[in-house]
């Protein structure tokens, strides 16, 4: 797994408003953090919800929805059910924008 890469990820069981479901999602952690560590840092793709400033379009490879990244998360390796395909190079930048602007600055 990579950065960017878009991965089904069981994420059941959750508590309060955390996703739950199977879906989507995307793989935010650098590479070597990826191939060292036994958990990776992901966002979800929601299909559902409302539109925040912290969510981004993607519709690309089968996958439709909104890049969640107000709902970060770490999860083990073991969760992930399949590689779906990788982010396009604009959505990169758009999830690269919202990250820093969220958690940077």
């Amino acid at each position: 797994m990579q950065q960017y890469d878009l991965v089904l990820v069981n994420l059941a069981p959750a508590i309060g408003s955390e996703i739950r479901k199977t879906c989507p999602c995307v793989v935010i952690s650098p590479d070597e953090l990826n191939k060292n560590l036994r958990t990776i840092v992901i966002a979800p793709v929601t299909s559902s919800g409302k539109r925040y400033p912290t969510r981004i379009i993607v519709d690309q490879q089968h996958v439709r929805g909104m890049v969640a990244l107000d709902q970060v998360r770490t999860i083990d390796k073991q969760r992930v059910l399949k590689a779906l395909g990788r982010l396009d190079a604009t959505t990169i930048k758009k999830v690269n924008e919202i990250i820093r602007e969220t958690y940077v600055e």
